[in-house]
């Protein structure tokens, strides 16, 4: 236990100290507000002022239709009215569009028959949301018209045509009720699965380099002169460990001291605020360490079986196979957090680090928290067995040179060891 502990007092000390963590530290965050700085900034853009012009020939279908428009100010529309239009006004405005001095030409012909023809002309046919809410404008403003031709009162056509606000619920086992958190869900399994994710990966791989490292220039023959190979590796574990704890601590912390100030304010919309409860801040630690130790061990073991850091790529996709599959499942457990596939995933120990965290803050399940204790139960399992398996590859494959380990080989040294 000494030794261990003194080995994961070593490691921790040489990556705190090492200008890889403070580098790292730094640039994440900074990564990941130049990202937020990006997406607000096309999001301003997207919202920003559009100049159209509606060419119709039917006046007051037109006005509608630009009212539908203009009447929400996030909108960000400025239109005007050609009505009626000549083949040469058509010409010019679309001479307009293609110089960029207008955003985009609808032109509405035959609106009074029952196939009227309606075109959109932009340089820009690719922005889904505009086309989407000027779809919704021309869909309302025919809607009018045609209610008028059946000879329906202008007041009774608002009234009858008057959206109606959708409240969404959510409802736990025990028939309890509370208000749809909207998007925050998404946002936050995001963003703890990318916590999560990345200090996993960039660390377990970072061990495993260490590990091939210090195979070649043998200083491991010194070292195992004082120190068993389970030791060794345990304390590496342990080492590597409290150092992507400590990374995260000291993100968080930035993000807290960072989260009232006006950067965060003009990048985060104001309709998203995350909250995390008190069992999501205690699990997720727990998870991180649980998740590391399982893929810093199996990195370590495949680290063991390479002579060199070319050797060690070619089993990296494998490792990082269940990281890919937490990010597909991602789009289910927003969907239906207690489905099966879901379920399954957050006990199947490979992902279940990914998926169980973000699922705490969106499941209503009145079995969860058995599920959290089996899966923690299951992570525990498959790290002993991992770590058992890693440490019997480092106890022969740390002395083997200019061999390669083929699975025969493997088996052999698992019988050795």
């Amino acid at each position: 236990m000494r030794n261990m502990l003194l080995i994961a007092k070593r490691e921790y000390l040489e990556q705190i100290r090492g200008r890889a963590f403070r580098l790292s530290t730094i640039l994440v965050p900074a990564l990941i507000i130049f990202l937020l700085g990006i997406s607000a900034a096309t999001g301003r853009k997207m919202a920003a002022r559009r100049h159209i012009v509606i060419a119709a020939d039917n006046a007051s279908l037109a006005a509608d239709i630009g009212s539908n428009l203009t009447q929400e100010k996030r909108t960000g529309y400025t239109v005007d009215i050609v009505s009626p239009f000549t083949a040469q006004d058509r010409a010019d405005l679309q001479a307009r569009v293609a110089s960029k001095s207008l955003d985009g030409l609808l032109v509405i012909e035959n609106s009074t028959t029952a196939t009227p023809s309606v075109t959109y002309i932009s340089q820009s046919s690719g922005d889904l949301m505009s086309t989407s809410r000027l779809q919704d404008a021309i869909n309302r403003g025919f809607l009018d018209l045609r209610l008028s031709q059946q000879g329906v009162p202008a007041d009774k056509i608002q009234s009858l045509a008057k959206p109606v606000h959708l409240d969404t619920l959510l409802i736990s086992g025990s028939g309890q009720t509370g208000k749809s958190q909207g998007m925050t869900p998404f946002y936050k399994a995001m963003l703890m699965t990318f916590l999560m994710t990345m200090p996993i990966l960039l660390y377990g791989m970072d061990m495993a380099r260490s590990i091939i490292e210090e195979k070649s220039s043998r200083i491991f023959e010194v070292m195992l002169a004082v120190a068993r190979p389970d030791d060794l590796l345990t304390g590496k574990l342990l080492g590597v460990g409290a150092v992507g704890l400590t990374q995260i601590a000291i993100w968080i912390a930035a993000a807290t001291l960072l989260s009232g100030t006006a950067l965060m304010g003009s990048l985060v919309s104001g309709n998203v605020q995350l909250h995390f409860s008190a069992l999501e801040g205690f699990l997720f630690p727990v998870y991180f360490v649980l998740g590391f130790f399982l893929y810093s061990a199996f990195f370590s073991g495949l680290a063991a079986t390479c002579e060199t850091a070319q050797d060690l790529q070619m089993y990296i996709s494998l490792a990082i196979i269940p990281t890919w599959a937490s990010f597909a499942i991602l789009p289910f457990l927003l969907n239906n957090p207690n489905s099966p596939w879901v379920v399954a995933a957050s006990l199947f120990p490979p992902t279940a680090p990914l998926i169980m965290v973000p699922r705490i803050g969106m499941s209503t399940s009145p079995y969860l928290y058995w599920q959290i204790a089996i899966s923690i139960a299951l992570l525990i399992l498959s790290i002993w067995g991992v770590v058992w398996f890693a440490s019997r590859l480092y106890r022969i494959g740390i002395l083997m040179y200019g061999k390669r380990a083929t699975l025969p080989e493997i088996l052999r040294w698992l019988r050795y060891s």
